[in-house]
């Protein structure tokens, strides 16, 4: 029923966000009963920088070879055909894929450098650094011709499964906090490596460095605000109330990844088509699958988040003493995740129509809402001021875009 409901791609992406979610999970779980709170929040902290880190050095790459190659699959001359009302360059074509990562290699390999050079504590996962940035890149761009397999198999399997293994033998031996950090970014190597395997098996066509970057920049932009916002809160609770309260709050928030990694699993899915059915000049298809996919998202996650809100003090209890306090926290969560779920994949809309800017105003403001709650409540509140915050920049990421697509488009499709 639910295959049929979501179509194997879509099972495919949410098995793997299943496993995903679960396996990030059972990590915070390890983490907070093997490490005291002050330690198990400076892991949390830092490793949520690298990730924000490397949400900004992937310069939304992946997304932009997903959407050149679902263009380039439907129509075989793109590149001679105008990028977002702007026409195409004399530019000699390039591969795809070199276009694409030599920024993101070169950029990524200088701020591993950096930060080798920096602090002892972070030397052994800063040189992991390049591959947990590329490793993103290459498997988003093996979606580009449709196939969600090495998305499950590497993304979804292989990384979070490795990064729990590896780090719960890393703090059950007693190792030192380095050799943690380096356990829980280690995984990106395989991933990075079968993936590339993956993508040299066939050709990935050509394009002008201008028409790829040109769609692409502004994303850029906004992916890595979104990395930021995704990761900001937890930094900004360690460096305004201190690790114990950031270890608190990322158990007490941890569920919010089941919400965000089944609508990415869903996404995975339902961007190319987006981007197919807005090449054809078919809004109504592409507002289509994203009413489909709301509603998937809407029966998945639903009955979680009520589940959540209701049963927070005794799940709570799986990340030790200390951590039930919290129930407020998971509340706010709830409530949040409803009404962002119950949006719909918005933003995956707008960039399927090109609308990267736009998506970047959005962004923009949905942090800036929460970088300034989050100073004027965590100082008073600790973590539950930066679930206040993060809700409040939630709310603003998806409903500006809500109205902005049902502006656009849905009057047209019920014309």
């Amino acid at each position: 029923m639910l295959l049929h409901m979501v179509g194997r791609k879509n099972a495919a992406g949410l098995v793997g966000a299943g496993v995903n979610a679960a396996a990030q999970f059972l990590l915070v779980v390890v983490v907070t009963r093997t490490l005291d709170t002050a330690a198990a929040g400076t892991f949390f902290t830092i490793t949520a920088a690298m990730v924000m880190l490397a949400g900004v050095l992937r310069l939304d790459a992946g997304n932009g070879l997903i959407y050149f190659r679902a263009r380039t699959t439907r129509v075989p001359k793109f590149r001679d055909m105008e990028v977002r009302g702007q026409p195409a360059t004399a530019s000699p074509s390039r591969p795809l894929l070199w276009v694409a990562l030599a920024p993101v290699v070169l950029g990524s390999v200088a701020a591993g450098a950096g930060l080798a050079s920096g602090s002892a504590m972070i030397l052994p996962a800063a040189l992991v650094l390049p591959f947990v940035v590329v490793a993103d890149v290459l498997v988003s761009a093996t979606r580009g011709r449709g196939s969600m397999r090495p998305t499950l198999l590497l993304d979804g399997l292989l990384q979070p499964i490795g990064q729990l293994v590896l780090v719960t033998v890393a703090v059950l031996a007693g190792a030192p906090f380095p050799v943690i950090l380096l356990a829980w970014a280690l995984p990106a190597i395989p991933v990075t490596l079968l993936a590339a395997r993956q993508l040299a098996r066939r050709p990935y066509g050509s394009v002008t460095w201008p028409e790829f970057w040109r769609y692409t920049a502004p994303r850029s932009v906004a992916a890595a605000i979104q990395a930021v916002f995704q990761r900001l809160d937890i930094v900004l609770v360690a460096l305004l109330a201190g690790p114990a309260q950031a270890a608190i709050y990322t158990a007490a928030t941890r569920f919010r990844v089941v919400g965000q990694l089944v609508s990415q699993g869903l996404a995975q899915a339902v961007q190319p088509r987006l981007v197919r059915a807005m090449a054809d000049g078919d809004p109504a298809e592409a507002w289509r699958a994203y009413r489909r996919a709301t509603r998937t998202l809407i029966v998945l996650t639903w009955p979680l988040w009520v589940g959540y809100a209701a049963f927070a003090p005794w799940i709570l209890q799986l990340f030790g003493p200390g951590y039930p306090q919290a129930a407020d926290i998971a509340l706010v969560l709830s409530i949040t995740m409803l009404v962002a779920t119950g949006c719909g994949l918005v933003d995956v809309v707008l960039i399927a129509a090109g609308r990267t800017t736009t998506s970047l105003v959005n962004t923009a403001a949905a942090v800036g809402t929460t970088v300034l709650l989050d100073l004027l409540l965590v100082p008073g509140l600790g973590a539950l001021g930066a679930a206040l915050g993060w809700s409040g920049g939630v709310l603003v990421k998806n409903l500006l875009p809500l109205a902005q697509i049902t502006r656009s488009y849905a009057p047209r499709v019920a014309a």
